[in-house]
């Protein structure tokens, strides 16, 4: 589903935060009413990787031909497709005729170096959405070991220490083969960089995901400082760099690349869990 900016997350999204983000790099453009704005699994009326802020009008948001949300003004859309550069999974139709402003995948992503706050806040949303289709995933019963698994990095395992140094206020910690790293519910005060190893990311029974070096985990705590998501547990021996949420504040605020990499990591989840729930 093509993230927007729904009423339940009114606490986390700053309509004035996103417009500052959007009007810094575009510029207003009209949409007749009933015009496709992107769609599904296609590159629709604008380019298949651009993010849009709905200024004025309503678009519907529909996969296959089934209604499944509105976009309202103030509002973002299309984001996941620009920051993974995932096929889009829903069509926008303009519901009335309406005024946009459009950034493709380049834009958007330098933006994100200018205007941490903006980062920060779609890394909330997404969060937020996880934390909602985890809930939902594990009440309908669809995460049953077996299933497939998710592998993914982060951060270039080349570039990594290069990356962090000077951010990282805690040494390098080892764990055995086996050992738990994390609880899903424990309160996290801290993320995780695999620099050795692997490690296995659970939730329930079910493996989600399989991170090598340069793969993360433990952020979404850190970003709206709450609970643990998931289990973490050492796949194999493994070495992690901690980071504190002082540490991970700095690194987004301060370090080019950070925010595309953390939005991409928690896009990507969100993205898969979320093709789980179809």
């Amino acid at each position: 589903m093509s993230a927007t900016a729904p009423r339940a997350e009114a606490s986390i999204y700053e309509p004035k935060v996103a417009l500052e983000f959007f009007q810094a790099a575009g510029k207003p453009e009209k949409v007749a009413a009933g015009k496709t704005i992107f769609a599904e699994k296609e590159k629709g009326f604008f380019s298949r990787s651009k993010v849009y802020l709905l200024l004025k009008g309503e678009v519907g948001l529909l996969a296959g031909k089934k209604p499944i949300g509105t976009v309202k003004a103030g509002e973002i859309f299309g984001e996941l497709a620009a920051i993974t550069h995932a096929p889009r999974s829903a069509t926008a139709v303009a519901s009335s005729a309406c005024e946009v402003i459009a950034l493709d995948d380049r834009e958007f992503q330098a933006g994100l170096r200018k205007k941490p706050a903006f980062a920060l806040m779609l890394m909330s949303m997404m969060v937020r959405r996880l934390r909602e289709t985890i809930r939902s995933l594990e009440a309908a019963g669809e995460l049953a070991p077996g299933a497939a698994v998710k592998e993914s990095a982060a951060f270039d395992p080349k570039h990594l220490g290069e990356l962090l140094k000077g951010f990282s206020d805690e040494p390098v910690v080892y764990f055995n083969s086996g050992r738990s790293i994390m609880q899903a519910g424990q309160s996290g005060i801290r993320m995780y960089v695999v620099t050795e190893g692997t490690v296995v990311v659970k939730i329930g029974e079910q493996v989600v995901e399989r991170l090598g070096p340069g793969g993360v985990f433990g952020e979404a705590a850190l970003v709206d400082q709450s609970t643990r998501l998931a289990t973490a547990v050492a796949d194999s021996d493994c070495a992690l760099l901690p980071i504190s949420r002082n540490a991970f504040m700095a690194l987004v605020k301060m370090s080019p690349g950070v925010s595309e990499s953390m939005l991409s990591s928690l896009a990507g989840r969100l993205c898969f869990l979320t093709s789980r729930a179809k």
